[in-house]
């Protein structure tokens, strides 16, 4: 299933996750503005470019995750930058091209792939299949068509869900799952991805959600302008 002619997608795990509680496998790839330098660049060519995927369980919330193909996400940078913290040197490179625990500089320079080369690899991936796969536009395409209007350039998303019955027994396929799952948590300090934001989920009508006061103050003065 393709979406074209979007504007910001955000998390990617919402949809994958609505797919599963249906009982299939789902899986979700976007591309985004040019944020990202391909393995032995220094100008930004892929978007951040997540994806998101979804395990249907029969007795549990399903397994749901979505991450960025870069080694962190934009928002996280730029909310480094905004409270004043630094980031792994592993994040991102300068204008220059040389690597940089400022967020900042980032910002002004280029995100890398999560794990090096293989970052890079799956971005390129996410793009073909969210780009040129359903008629939208490559990452850098995007940038050169923003009108510069204070919106986000147009993009697409492509959905691709799996109905294990399709392929046999899907009770059995999904108790097969179970069993790696059990074996993960029988490790100690280990937890399913997705995990942690189905207990906050819970949490959150009683105890509401905490922000930073920068934050918050950023929301006041947006409110009064």
């Amino acid at each position: 299933m393709a979406f074209t002619n979007m504007f910001h997608i955000a998390a990617m795990w919402p949809e994958v996750e609505k797919l599963a509680d249906e009982g299939l496998c789902a899986m979700a790839f976007t591309a985004s503005y040019p944020y990202v330098a391909p393995a032995g660049g220094i100008k930004p060519l892929f978007g951040t470019n997540p994806m998101g995927f979804a395990w249907p369980r029969k007795n549990a919330p399903p397994l749901v995750f979505d991450q960025a193909s870069s080694a962190m996400a934009r928002g996280e940078i730029q909310i480094a930058a905004r409270d004043g913290h630094d980031v792994p040197e592993t994040a991102g490179i300068g204008p220059d091209g040389q690597p940089t625990t400022d967020p900042n500089v980032v910002l002004e320079g280029a995100q890398l792939g999560f794990g090096g080369y293989k970052g890079a690899s799956l971005a390129m991936m996410v793009e073909l299949l969210a780009g040129p796969l359903i008629g939208q536009f490559l990452s850098i395409e995007a940038a050169h068509d923003d009108a510069g209007k204070g919106g986000p350039p147009i993009g697409g998303e492509l959905i691709i869900a799996l109905d294990p019955a399709k392929f046999g027994d899907a009770d059995g396929f999904l108790a097969h799952g179970e069993k790696l799952f059990e074996a993960i948590l029988t490790q100690q300090g280990t937890r399913l991805p997705g995990a942690r934001r189905f207990i906050n989920r819970q949490k959150t009508p009683q105890t509401g959600i905490e922000i930073p006061d920068s934050l918050y103050q950023e929301i006041l003065e947006l409110s009064l302008s």
